[in-house]
């Protein structure tokens, strides 16, 4: 990852600013794939996707898609509702407050790794869908922004 986007970097210009929040965001998706397929039964297919893009309208973005628990996609649900009703400055504001607390730490997954890419992002998205046996598959995604 890091040499795709130097290579990258090159090629675009992208300044060193949004090659670190690319970088930044698909660090906690790869963290938050690993930790939430973990917890997903071992006979079903828990592969997971992560995608790093650019589109003209709304430039780089990243993209992840996993299979989680449906005990696991309400809590992610909750933690996204939440940030999706803040300003920026009240996540930059409650992300320095957990980081603080040194609470939702990464290893437990799901807590403050999402405040980190809302404060990287221009923009998040995400959706789940009910595949049965009380699993669901989480796509999510990141627009970094242009340059």
């Amino acid at each position: 990852m890091t040499e795709a986007l130097e290579k990258e970097a090159e090629k675009s210009l992208l300044s060193m600013t949004l090659a670190n929040n690319i970088f930044v965001v698909f660090i906690e998706l790869s963290q938050n794939l690993m930790n939430y397929t973990k917890k997903v039964e071992k006979e079903f297919d828990t592969k997971g996707l992560i995608l790093v893009g650019k589109n003209e309208n709304d430039g780089y973005f990243v993209y992840s898609q996993n299979v989680v628990r449906k005990e696991d996609a309400d809590k992610i649900k909750k933690i996204l509702e939440h940030i999706l009703s803040l300003s920026k400055d009240e996540i930059k504001k409650i992300y320095r407050e957990l980081r603080r607390a040194k609470r939702d730490s990464h290893q437990k997954g799901g807590g403050i790794g999402f405040y980190e890419i809302a404060k990287k992002s221009k923009k998040i998205e995400y959706s789940f869908e009910d595949i049965g046996n009380d699993k669901m598959i989480f796509r999510f995604k990141a627009i970094v922004g242009k340059d």
